[in-house]
């Protein structure tokens, strides 16, 4: 692990460092010397989204540095078509869903997998798309299809395991797939007048992708990007680097996360994944179809896409007007802005998907009211 400093005079290499209350102090008061106007930054990663209200970020910060939370939840911005999908697959004889933990709550047109299984449907939760052919393996007689969700993070161990798959000639494993690309939500919501000052960009996404791919958005755009890990004291060193990065008008791409992020990013990673996906456009929950925005299975892997090898039909509905996670996950509205928030919304009983998972911004808000 490469040592980070805060300044000239401090270098961290243990996790214990990175929540320094020392530390901590010594950022919170040079972003607050650093603050000169307002700031508008957004956090992509359903990761930095908790961090941020676990550890009680905002009660650190002046009131004139503003965080937002955007799209960076991968249960949260998955359509109601896919879960109808998934709904409707897992009702096909003979067929197990394989799903990771958080998607079988989140609320589809008229049901949840969740709901489904309680009735019958066999959903099985795991961990990971190698533990779901497992299942494939385990049982021979049975179709079992994986729910693919996730962005660039998760997206190689989709890849690796469908190339597994393919070795061993393995007939009964499906993918239905909803990977996502970060890159172009992002673009989406600048584009869509969202006024940003920065990014707090997702370390997960750029470990495997590299920095790299944040380049065009102070050049295009005009708003700087941090790469950033997720402890106190990263995520307080992003804000400082963004806050200086504004004041000096020298907006740029920095890694703050260099002890697991490059520019180039793993290059094995990548090799897996454009071996197996090609880009394509994908609705997003809240922020509809966006161009390149999602991944699919090239033509010569189709033997696993649930979507051709299942065609079932759905009916989709609008979603819960009361709801406003569509401008939650934009950065136009904030968790308490919404009526249902705490009261007819909560994680028992949510209501829209950015209640449903530990990484949605609502949950997040919800269960770190204390630290807000």
């Amino acid at each position: 692990m490469r040592s980070e400093t805060i300044h000239e005079n401090v270098t961290m290499r243990y996790i214990d460092e990175y929540r320094n209350p020392k530390h901590v102090s010594t950022l919170a008061r040079l972003i607050a010397e650093n603050t000169c106007h307002d700031y508008s930054l957004m956090e992509v990663c359903g990761g930095h989204s908790a961090a941020i209200r676990r550890f009680g970020i905002p009660s650190l910060l002046p009131s004139r540095v503003r965080l937002l939370s955007g799209p960076g939840c991968p249960v949260c911005v998955t359509a109601t078509a896919f879960i109808d999908k998934a709904i409707a697959c897992s009702a096909l004889p003979g067929t197990i869903i394989a799903s990771y933990g958080d998607m079988i709550r989140v609320p589809g047109s008229t049901s949840s997998l969740e709901k489904e299984k309680s009735k019958g449907a066999d959903v099985r939760i795991v961990l990971s798309a190698h533990e779901a052919l497992g299942i494939a393996l385990q049982n021979p007689e049975k179709n079992i299809i994986f729910l693919a969700i996730g962005f660039e993070t998760t997206a190689p161990g989709t890849a690796v395991t469908v190339l597994q798959a393919k070795k061993d000639h393995t007939s009964n494993f499906f993918v239905l797939c909803a990977h996502k690309t970060m890159p172009p939500a992002m673009e989406a919501i600048l584009a869509g007048g969202t006024r940003l000052d920065g990014f707090i960009c997702p370390g997960h996404v750029a470990a495997v992708t590299g920095s790299g791919i944040f380049d065009f958005i102070p050049a295009k755009y005009g708003a700087g990007c941090v790469v950033s890990g997720f402890e106190p004291v990263d995520i307080l060193m992003s804000i400082l680097m963004l806050v200086k990065q504004v004041n000096s008008k020298k907006l740029s791409v920095e890694i703050q996360y260099k002890r697991a992020v490059t520019v180039s990013g793993n290059s094995i990673a990548r090799s897996k994944m454009n071996d197996v996906f090609e880009e394509c456009d994908s609705e997003w929950r809240g922020l509809g179809i966006i161009g390149s925005g999602g991944l699919r299975l090239r033509e010569q892997y189709s033997e696993f896409d649930a979507d051709l090898c299942f065609p079932v039909k759905t009916e989709s509905r609008s979603e819960n007007n009361s709801c406003i996670c569509a401008e939650i996950l934009r950065g136009l509205k904030r968790p308490p802005d919404c009526r249902l928030f705490s009261s007819a919304c909560s994680p028992e009983t949510p209501a829209g998907a950015c209640m449903v998972s530990a990484e949605g911004s609502c949950n997040a808000w919800y269960r770190y009211r204390t630290a807000i």
